[in-house]
């Protein structure tokens, strides 16, 4: 009975000290919101005040995704790697199981061609960012779907806000496309220079998994990234 007639106390005196604040002109009253604010606030106030996002405020928004049915297969989400400050930036179309498993973009066959380009430029890994379309990887290694890209476009176009390259280097048709909005295949696209967002330089070439099947075409993408190198500002190796 004690707990009833304290919670009747508690009533009573809150009753009379609303009477008292309405008698002396008080309408409302005023109080603080918690200066402590969580992650998602953060992204949101972020994205109202047009504050430049962080990867790591990217990757917290992303969170555990279940945005499309990738991630009933996944094993890893497969943000992205590098140096966020990258002058040079590389974007695939989505992980295989090598990076599925490892977490990290272009870690098999295929990234490890990719790794011998980088470094054929007189730069390391460490030294550009490295990410996908999509961060999941479609099962089968099938090319990923329009709802799969259309999820995770947002998520891709916060980390080149992030990061600010100088130039991107899509890979293949489907990042190509997905940055440049355009159906033209990678072949008739390749080795010009386009824009994203007007002020970000754009170099569509051939996929490393594309050069592991047809090693005659690593010469057309050497003269892309020759290309690349140049507006870098990138020593050209003539015997390469």
């Amino acid at each position: 009975m004690s707990n009833n007639n304290d919670y009747r106390q508690i009533i009573k005196q809150t009753k009379e000290y609303l009477r008292y604040l309405n008698d002396i002109g008080v309408k409302e009253i005023p109080y603080e919101k918690s200066k402590v604010k969580s992650q998602k606030s953060k992204v949101k106030d972020e994205e109202t005040n047009n504050i430049k996002p962080t990867l790591e405020s990217i990757k917290e928004e992303l969170g555990d995704c279940k945005r499309c049915k990738l991630h009933k297969t996944r094993t890893n989400i497969v943000f992205g790697v590098g140096n966020p400050n990258a002058k040079l930036m590389f974007v695939g179309e989505g992980p295989g199981e090598d990076e599925d498993l490892q977490a990290e973009p272009f870690v098999g066959r295929a990234g490890q061609l990719l790794t011998k380009i980088i470094e054929a430029m007189g730069l390391k890994r460490s030294d550009v960012y490295i990410a996908n379309v999509v961060k999941c990887r479609p099962p089968e290694n099938r090319n990923p779907e329009p709802d799969e890209i259309s999820e995770c476009r947002p998520f891709l176009e916060k980390q080149i806000d992030a990061i600010k390259p100088e130039i991107i280097v899509v890979l293949g048709n489907h990042a190509a496309q997905t940055l440049l909005n355009t159906a033209s295949g990678i072949t008739k696209i390749r080795g010009q220079f386009f824009y994203y967002k007007d002020n970000i330089k754009v170099m569509p070439t051939f996929h490393p998994s594309y050069l592991l099947r047809n090693e005659s075409k690593k010469k057309e993408v050497w003269e892309d990234m020759q290309k690349v190198m140049a507006e870098l500002g990138l020593k050209i190796d003539a015997k390469k």
